[in-house]
């Protein structure tokens, strides 16, 4: 792959990530069908990748299968209340929400590998937060947007959280049998749960839960990995942080998710804080996490 192409495949796949919100409100089912239902199509996907994509490193053993599956468990979580924030409130703040997750990686790398946090990296923080509380007109619990957007922050903390653990135990693996050892633990997890549930997902709804496991699950991150062994981590994650930007264009053009001011100069400040924050602090290695 070339330089150019590599470009080209990881604004696709930004792209591609961005689309989640907008096929999870065209969804009418719950959202924890939703998740069920990318997580089944995704493992398809890798599956096949597995098959065509050469191996990008060691497949895991079953003690980091274990490891894996719990960071499935946090990957299921990220997922479901990023759902949630959808429903709730929108493809727009629910993406803004979640987009987040860079000071929650910057705090928490702080705390638990006791890495030095600079100066900047806490005016970044505090970036996040202004955009945040700018992105609803009113701190209200009892709204929705404000619901949602704590739905959409908490998905930002648990992919935080899941980039963490990615980082001590996915070191060395394969990252797509990395990502399908996580889809199956989802899987194997939400089965009891949603089972019940799937006779009555509309017809119409698997096209979006297949969009959602095959495009923005499997194929985004095999576009990601692929891009990797061409482009620097750092580059990747600012092209990353756009995905915001096209979930909210989406939404928009889609839904009539018209954004006020307030929220498009909140967004923008998360979205610089993001692309900051990433040039601080650059993802280690090929198997560098990315939005999901």
């Amino acid at each position: 792959m070339t330089p150019r192409n590599a470009l080209l495949a990881i604004h696709l796949g930004a792209l591609m990530f961005g689309l989640s919100g907008v096929l999870g409100k065209l969804a009418d089912s719950s959202a924890l069908i939703i998740t069920f239902g990318r997580a089944l199509f995704a493992v398809l996907a890798l599956l096949l990748v597995t098959r065509l994509l050469r191996p990008g490193g060691a497949r895991p053993n079953w003690q980091q299968r274990g490891k894996l599956a719990l960071g499935g468990l946090l990957l299921g979580a990220h997922w479901l209340t990023f759902f949630v924030a959808v429903k709730i409130a929108g493809v727009g703040i629910a993406t803004l929400g979640f987009a987040s997750f860079p000071a929650f990686t910057v705090l928490l790398e702080g705390a638990l590998f006791r890495e030095r946090t600079r100066a900047m990296e806490f005016a970044m923080v505090g970036l996040v937060c202004a955009g945040l509380l700018l992105v609803v007109p009113t701190f209200d619990l009892a709204s929705g947007a404000t619901a949602g957007l704590l739905f959409g922050v908490s998905s930002g903390l648990l992919f935080a959280l899941l980039s963490l653990l990615n980082r001590a135990v996915t070191r060395g693996l394969d990252p797509v049998q990395s990502a399908l050892w996580q889809n199956l633990a989802i899987f194997a997890c939400l089965l009891p749960f949603s089972w019940s549930g799937i006779a009555a997902v509309p017809s119409r709804d698997w096209l979006w839960l297949a969009l959602l496991g095959v495009l923005c699950t499997g194929l985004a991150h095999s576009l990601f990995v692929a891009s990797l062994r061409v482009l620097k981590a750092r580059t990747t994650s600012v092209i990353f942080a756009l995905e915001p930007v096209y979930g909210i264009a989406f939404a928009w053009w889609l839904f009539n998710e018209q954004p006020t001011l307030r929220m498009l100069l909140g967004g923008a400040l998360i979205i610089v804080a993001s692309i900051v924050t990433s040039r601080l602090k650059s993802p280690p290695g090929p198997a560098a996490e990315r939005p999901g």
